[in-house]
Formats: C-alpha cells, structure tokens, sequence
C-alpha cells in the first residue's frame, strides 16, 4: 500500500455470493497547522476538531472512490456497487478492523500502527469476488490515555462512549440546547473535539496529509471567538461552503461559539461581543448568550 492517499483493502471473510467491501482510508492531519493543544489552552481561541478544517471530507473521499469504481469498471466490467463515507448506517470501523486496517481503539475509533486515528474510512460496497484480508490484533494493552483525558468523561468504559456526553455530538450533531451542566467542561471546543485522539500514544504515528483540499481555510486552526462570533450568515455561508462545518448552520455555530466565549478568559471584548448577540431573532442562541454573559457577571 501507499503511505499517502486513499489506502485500499478488502473485507473480511465473507460467504461467497454475499456483497464484499473494499475499504479505504485517507490521512486527513493538514500541514502547518497549528498545534492542537496551544489553542485549547488559549481561552480566548476556537478550537475546531482537524479534520474539519479544510474541505469537507464527504466530498473528498467519496469523489475518490467514485473514481476508484470507475476504474474498476474499465477493468472488469460493469458490476453493481455502491460508495459510502459516513454517509449511511455502515460499520466502518467494524468493517476495517476485519479488512486489516486496524482496531478498534478504547476510544471507538479506528487504530493503525502507521497512521494513529487521524484519517477517513470509506468503503464500496460490490458484488465482485475479491480475496480476503486478516484482521489486526489490537494493540492497546493497558492504555487509557483517551478514557482519562475525555473533557466530559463521556468515554465510559473502554469501547464505550455515550454520545450524550461526547463534545463532537453535541456540538455538531445535537440540534437544541446543550446541558447546561456540560457546557463549562466543553471550554473553547466549537466544533468537535479531538481530545481523546491527542492523547493517544499512537497519533504520534498521524501521517500529515497531503490532500490539498484538506489544508486550513479560513484561519480555522487558530481564530478567536470573537472573529468567529461576528460572522453573519452571509459570512458564515460564504466562508464556510463546501466544509464540514457549514451542515450545522449559523443558529448552532453561534450556540457553540457562545459557550466557548462563557468559557473565555472575561475581557471588555468578549462582553462587548456577546452583547451584541444578547437579542439575537433564535432563542437557542439567546439562551447560550445569557448563559455566558451570566459567566462573566453580566446579567440581563
């Protein structure tokens, strides 16, 4: 296999006549990013989880596949398929462990030797009849660096996480007001959360990528709150089409933004920009806004 660029490999043992799976993966780590743990000590910057900092991952691998299957339809023939990237109740991670890509983690993603967890997995489904890859054996040992380490201890046991507690699921795919319990534990996080994957002693192995629709846009490595928090949604549309980020709208990013401003070292700035959002026309953000302002000592 290459070190860079989609990584392939086959299913595991599947009974003959049954669909195969070819599996994939691509490093996502951008190039001269900005050091992930300097900016969630920095109160006052956003953070935002690597791999939506660049181009939507979505887009990228599944284009890649596509043309991948294409390929193989030059070669073999028409044949059925379907491609999938997180786009589909698929087991991904199950599905690569039996292909050899890896193993499940204590954290519940994806572990590799050579590549930590800092890539995409992606997958196409086919009716040809393709040889079979072993499994790897885990290689966690007594580790629980990513259990620890959790902001919100949402990572309950080894291999299981609850999603009600997890940053990444509330922050992108939660559509209403976070608990305002776990909102102090979420700090400057604004969009996913990377915590248990920096900690992992097997991420010093991440493969910087070199997909360039994967490089910064935007600032979005090392922006402050405030920058962030005076986007309109023109802005905010504009900036951020064709990213991750854009799916969750304006109303939850300044639901998030909100909270990591509550969490923020108080200045006059930050203050000043929570207040010019204190009337805002959505109630979610309203709510986050009082939430943090009352953090500061400011009341309606």
């Amino acid at each position: 296999m290459a070190r860079h660029g989609v990584k392939r490999s086959r299913p595991a043992e599947l009974v003959p006549g049954t669909l195969r799976v070819i599996m994939a993966r691509l490093d996502y780590t951008p190039p001269e990013v900005r050091d992930s743990w300097e900016v969630i000590r920095d109160g006052a910057r956003a953070f935002i989880s690597r791999y939506a900092t660049g181009r939507d991952y979505h887009k990228v691998l599944r284009g890649k596949l596509q043309r991948l299957a294409d390929r193989i339809t030059e070669s073999v023939g028409e044949h059925r398929y379907r491609v999938f990237t997180d786009s589909a109740p698929v087991m991904e991670v199950a599905l690569a462990g039996k292909a050899g890509l890896g193993w499940r983690g204590k954290h519940t993603l994806l572990l590799n030797r050579e590549a930590g967890s800092a890539f995409f997995l992606g997958e196409i489904y086919t009716e040809l009849p393709l040889p079979v890859d072993a499994p790897q054996a885990e290689h966690c040992g007594n580790c629980r660096k990513c259990l620890d380490i959790c902001p919100t201890q949402a990572i309950v046991a080894p291999y299981q996480l609850d999603a009600r507690r997890c940053i990444s699921y509330l922050t992108i795919e939660l559509k209403g007001s976070i608990p305002e319990a776990l909102r102090p534990l979420i700090g400057n996080r604004v969009y996913g959360c990377d915590d248990c994957q920096l900690a992992c002693p097997w991420n010093r192995f991440a493969q910087v990528s070199r997909e360039p629709d994967f490089a910064v846009r935007n600032g979005l490595d090392d922006a402050s709150l405030v920058e962030l928090f005076a986007w309109e949604e023109s802005e905010f549309t504009a900036r951020l089409a064709g990213s991750a980020i854009h799916r969750i709208g304006h109303e939850r990013w300044l639901r998030n933004l909100a909270i990591g401003l509550g969490n923020a070292p108080t200045s006059v700035e930050i203050v000043a920009a929570l207040r010019a959002r204190a009337d805002h026309p959505s109630a979610l953000v309203r709510e986050h806004v009082a939430w943090a302002l009352a953090r500061h000592g400011v009341k309606d």
